[in-house]
């Protein structure tokens, strides 16, 4: 087993005074850091962050923030407002970007692929069919790096988008809840595929490797709790979940391996670890602190599950000074713990400096040993 695996493998069994597995959540600000002549594109930032080599292979073959549709919708531009622009992206949606400008911005979602029983069969469920060669092909061009992976002791990470963000995908954060209840039986026909989908697939991929975890990008949660109701959780939800969870256990049954189970969720996410927790739910990230997440607080509450994340990117824009105050009371505590791995509450933010980054940096180095 290689040595990023086994570090990986230690947070993820919670081990007390583990070092941390040194990774971060992504970065918004590395364009200000090339501008100002911190790095350029020949930089290594694993070597110069002392970050560690991954631990885990993942599988994307069954969506994130979008549904796995195959094939994707055309994206093409739909109607001409002057200044800006309706185009359907590949996932269906109707978008409202400035003309000429896809980026930089937040763009306006004015309509969604599902809006009844007509445009869920004729426009999208085809899209899920989890038998097109497409989809085979897809897997068998990385399945000699996959295999390897598994050689090297890695963990294996099914990636998978989850229900509440499929179905957003599909038919739109505003419309949906109430979709729920005047279309519960289209929700269910939309959860039947997603299982489907995602079962086939997953049969497919262990029929080469165990699967060490079922990762989820949920993002159900905003900054006061769930988007929806825990009902409506456990009804639309749930069932798909639970079964999903059994089916890729029972395949690996006499392996002795763990399928941790990780939920991913912005907002505020400490209501509703319950809730997963009655699936089994073993690590959650990325607790973000803007919305009242406290990984200290909320790892002595929960102390059977793994957290990521959880350091307030605020908290980096700020002085040296603040920075070690903050992570004087985030870091001793969370390596007594185990099972921690800091990294931002999201993307490190164009706020912060490379000299404030290299700080936070050399503070969590610390704890690599």
């Amino acid at each position: 087993m290689i040595a990023s695996a086994k570090k990986l493998r230690d947070i993820y069994e919670r081990k007390p005074y583990a070092p941390f597995f040194q990774r971060e959540f992504g970065f918004f600000t590395l364009e200000r850091w090339k501008k100002e002549g911190k790095i350029d594109e020949s930089t290594n930032l694993d070597e110069i962050f002392g970050f560690d080599p991954p631990g885990n292979y993942n599988l994307c073959q069954l969506g994130w923030t979008l549904a796995p549709f195959e094939p994707c919708f055309e994206t093409k531009v739909v109607e001409d407002r002057i200044d800006y622009e309706l185009v359907q992206d590949e996932s269906g949606r109707h978008v409202l970007f400035f003309k000429g400008r896809r980026n930089g911005f937040m763009p306006e979602y004015i309509s969604h692929p599902v809006k009844d029983w007509k445009t869920w069969i004729e426009n999208v469920k085809w899209r899920l069919d989890p038998k097109t060669e497409v989809r085979k092909l897809q897997f068998m061009n990385i399945l000699a790096a996959l295999i390897d992976a598994q050689n090297k002791g890695m963990m294996i990470t099914e990636r998978v988008i989850g229900g509440y963000m499929y179905l957003r995908c599909l038919i739109g954060p505003s419309e949906l809840p109430l979709f729920f209840y005047d279309h519960p039986d289209i929700i269910h026909d939309c959860m039947k595929s997603w299982f489907e989908l995602a079962d086939a697939i997953i049969e497919m991929h262990q029929q080469y490797v165990i699967i060490d975890e079922l990762y989820f990008g949920e993002d159900i949660c905003y900054n006061h709790g769930p988007l929806i109701s825990p009902r409506m959780i456990k009804e639309f939800l749930f069932p798909y979940y639970q079964q999903l969870i059994t089916n890729i256990k029972s395949r690996q049954a006499n392996s002795g391996r763990h399928l941790y189970f990780h939920i991913d969720t912005d907002g505020y996410a400490v209501s509703v670890i319950p809730l997963y927790k009655e699936l089994g739910m073993d690590v959650m990230s990325p607790f973000e602190v803007a919305s009242g997440c406290d990984v200290v607080r909320d790892g002595q509450v929960f102390p059977d599950i793994a957290m990521f994340g959880g350091i307030d990117k605020r908290i980096l824009a700020k002085t040296s000074d603040d920075i070690d105050r903050y992570l004087d009371r985030i870091l001793p505590a969370m390596y007594k713990r185990g099972g921690y791995i800091p990294t931002c509450d999201h993307g490190v933010p164009e706020e912060v400096s490379f000299e404030n980054y290299m700080h936070y940096r050399k503070r969590v180095l610390e704890y690599n040993r």
